[in-house]
């Protein structure tokens, strides 16, 4: 009986596992932060490019729950059967352009300034996330060509294996600057490192962030994935710069 018991316990409070978009670093950190002060469970966030993890998640890849930066990864789970459903759209995100403080860079969303230095040869280095599987890759890259600057560029760019590693290599040296997630930029840490503009979003195909609980999720899994649908959490979101969908 006392064994059954501390079981019991022990299975309760198994902590719920997040595989999230590297874009949510900050703004999901905030908002687990208020989750476990407020529940008292635990929840233990991986962060890394939607595309990895949708990759991992049929190998077996333990999470309870998929926070993606790109709906159709979690459409394509779905059909497979490995998630509860096809989730909830929790967020539409966005790109900007940065530069940390003394960079040759002048910022602005409409990239004139990057065109320039492109042009005369300040830029040696821009930095953005893997297209082949970070979302916000592939938007940095459709803006690059919707300001006809993608091909110059070839040769010149950095790839981070997701976007908070591109903002990294911006805020680092590694590079003059990068198109990177605006929520990473609005954050606290980031902020004072650097300048930003937002990019127009119709230059890139919208960021439909959307996240679905996994086969393998209890009860706890569960109760963090309504939390993250209800005011506070979404006041969280906004406030790191991300739309929000209508509920």
């Amino acid at each position: 009986m006392f064994l059954f018991g501390l079981f019991a316990v022990v299975a309760d409070v198994r902590a719920t596992s997040v595989a999230a978009a590297a874009d949510l670093k900050f703004a999901l950190g905030a908002i687990v932060a208020g989750y476990e002060k407020q529940t008292g469970r635990k929840v233990v966030l991986a962060f890394g490019s939607s595309g990895n993890f949708a990759r991992q998640i049929p190998q077996g890849a333990p999470f309870d729950l998929f926070m993606s930066a790109d709906e159709e990864y979690i459409f394509r789970l779905a059909e497979q059967g490995l998630l509860r459903d096809q989730g909830r759209l929790y967020a539409i995100g966005r790109i900007a352009l940065l530069a940390r403080h003394g960079s040759p860079l002048a910022v602005d969303g409409q990239l004139l300034g990057l065109a320039a230095a492109l042009a005369d040869g300040r830029l040696q280095r821009l930095a953005i996330a893997n297209p082949q599987h970070a979302p916000y890759g592939r938007a940095a890259r459709a803006a690059l060509e919707h300001a006809g600057l993608w091909q110059s560029l070839q040769g010149k760019l950095v790839l981070g294996e997701n976007v908070a590693q591109a903002a990294q290599f911006a805020l680092s040296g590694s590079a003059q600057g990068g198109i990177v997630a605006w929520s990473l930029v609005k954050a606290p840490e980031l902020a004072s490192l650097g300048v930003a503009a937002l990019i127009p979003e119709s230059w890139h195909p919208p960021l439909r962030q959307r996240m679905a609980l996994t086969r393998r999720a209890g009860e706890d899994a569960s109760r963090f994935y309504d939390y993250l649908q209800q005011p506070a959490a979404r006041a969280v979101f906004e406030r790191y710069g991300f739309s929000l969908p209508a509920r």
